[in-house]
């Protein structure tokens, strides 16, 4: 079973809602999830009210496997948190320039 942390869509039209979740791979974007991580509000005016995340439970997921996608990766980023097996390298980046 692939675990992945990834976003679910609520809220209403043109006034989007996210909650952080962790889903089984094989569920659909908005079905059941496993646990609940935190919430993503793109209309937010601060960080604060923009991104809450439950930082020691993401960490305790990603060191059991789960996989976290590119939206979780760069909103952990926007916190300062850095995921084990996920930090950025700058060896990655020049090696994709050249």
């Amino acid at each position: 079973m692939a675990v992945k942390i990834r976003l679910k869509r609520q809220g209403r039209r043109n006034r989007s809602f996210f909650r952080i979740c962790v889903f089984d791979g094989r569920t659909r974007r908005d079905g059941r999830s496993i646990e609940d991580l935190g919430y993503y509000d793109p209309h937010g005016v601060t960080v604060e009210k923009t991104v809450s995340l439950n930082q020691e439970r993401l960490k305790h997921w990603v060191e059991h496997g789960a996989l976290p996608s590119n939206t979780i990766l760069s909103l952990a980023k926007r916190l300062g948190m850095i995921l084990p097996g996920h930090e950025p390298t700058r060896a990655k980046k020049a090696a994709a320039a050249s």
